[in-house]
């Protein structure tokens, strides 16, 4: 092995008679180092974004979400409500009661997702950082308030600063339908926009968030809820939420479900991590049409190196001396292609990640380009250059035995 690495290294690093040869080999190390660099910066950049757009979904969505198995209500009463709210990682545990409804304002109407919430939500919602144009509350003394996504807002023109309410609609659910009067079937309440938020487009063209109690109104419930919002402290990892998450799943039994952030928004996280997968799968394919420039330079080489092969042949060496000899020059101009392409795709990741000298166009949330590196990404890309390299190299060496 020894003996073949080093006439493979004076094969690499030696001028050769065709100096097409030279030119080639060089092109192949820079066409794999370039592959190689983009496949650890763009996967970097994916990683910023998929760690940004769950950052923006934590603001929404708790830690862990319990709903009833089956119906859209419960009443959240027992002992196990008291112990949850006894553990020292649950920072906070609200209720919720929410509804897809009929919103009108100012002569403008629209479908809304309305969550009624408590008093905790609104002491302690992470959607006070996303506030703009009014302060995050749902009451002013006895008047009810409504934080109000962006994209709603700017279909039904509700600012914050007009006097003008809120009339929320929903069919009533204590009365039947009467067709000579069908506004009696009808409930309503009135809230005053307090501020708009902004989370992401799908957010906010549909949420709005009011006070429970003029949830429970609109709904005619008492104290009927849709789900109990769990709110972890910082700091608890994911095992102990997994642990805590199944704990409380055995306590409630069967009637009961409970959600990790992943299970409550399933298809996006999978959706998220198919991407993933498809991007590393595209620029892999990049790579290997990159990589047949080293199987062109190899067979050249070959061919050039026929009285040598002789020559080998003529002192007792074996073939698979002799195709080792080949494979592991090929194999190694992956190889330098790959050292390079790391080196400049984690300085250039780490770079940005720390400096972010690159600039987001346009008014986005973040003002540099996301880049979170990881090393289990490098490893892969690792190993699938390595692969690529080794597999095309064995190519030419195997046509040539084939022939010869």
């Amino acid at each position: 092995m020894k003996l073949a690495l080093f006439i493979a290294g004076r094969y690499l690093f030696a001028r050769k008679s065709h100096n097409v040869i030279n030119i080639i080999s060089a092109i192949s190390a820079v066409g794999m180092a370039i592959g190689t660099a983009a496949l650890i910066i763009i996967m970097s950049v994916y990683n910023g974004f998929d760690s940004l757009i769950k950052s923006m979904m934590s603001n929404v969505e708790p830690d862990l979400l319990i709903t009833p198995a089956e119906g859209k209500v419960f009443v959240p009463e027992g002992e196990v409500y008291d112990w949850i709210y006894e553990q020292e990682s649950v920072e906070s545990m609200c209720t919720v009661l929410q509804e897809q409804v009929f919103v009108s304002y100012d002569g403008q109407q629209g479908l809304a997702l309305v969550k009624g919430v408590d008093w905790i939500y609104e002491a302690d919602s992470p959607l006070k950082d996303h506030a703009y144009n009014g302060e995050f509350r749902l009451h002013r003394g006895d008047v009810p308030l409504a934080a109000v996504g962006a994209g709603i807002a700017y279909k039904m023109g509700i600012n914050p600063r007009f006097l003008s309410p809120i009339e929320i609609y929903f069919p009533a659910r204590t009365r039947k339908i009467s067709l000579s009067n069908p506004a009696a079937s009808i409930e309503s309440v009135k809230v005053w926009p307090s501020c708009l938020f902004s989370i992401s487009s799908e957010i906010d063209d549909r949420l709005m968030i009011i006070p429970i109690e003029k949830m429970q109104e609109l709904l005619e419930y008492t104290d009927e809820i849709s789900a109990v919002e769990l709110r972890m402290a910082e700091g608890t990892s994911a095992d102990e939420i997994a642990a805590l998450q199944k704990e409380i799943s055995e306590r409630l039994g069967p009637s009961f479900k409970v959600k990790d952030r992943f299970q409550q928004n399933e298809s996006l996280y999978k959706m998220m991590k198919y991407e993933k997968a498809a991007i590393y799968m595209i620029l892999i394919f990049v790579i290997i049409i990159i990589a047949f420039n080293i199987f062109g330079s190899l067979s050249m080489l070959i061919i050039e190196k026929k009285e040598d092969i002789q020559t080998l042949r003529s002192l007792g060496a074996r073939e698979s001396l002799i195709k080792r000899i080949f494979v592991l020059e090929g194999w190694m101009i992956s190889l330098v292609g790959l050292a390079a392409g790391s080196v400049i795709g984690i300085g250039f990741s780490l770079a940005q990640q720390h400096f972010g000298f690159i600039k987001m166009p346009g008014a986005f949330i973040v003002q540099a380009y996301p880049i979170i590196l990881s090393w289990s990404d490098i490893l892969l890309t690792v190993f699938g250059v390595t692969l690529i390299g080794y597999l095309i190299a064995l190519l030419p060496v195997h046509i040539y035995r084939k022939r010869h």
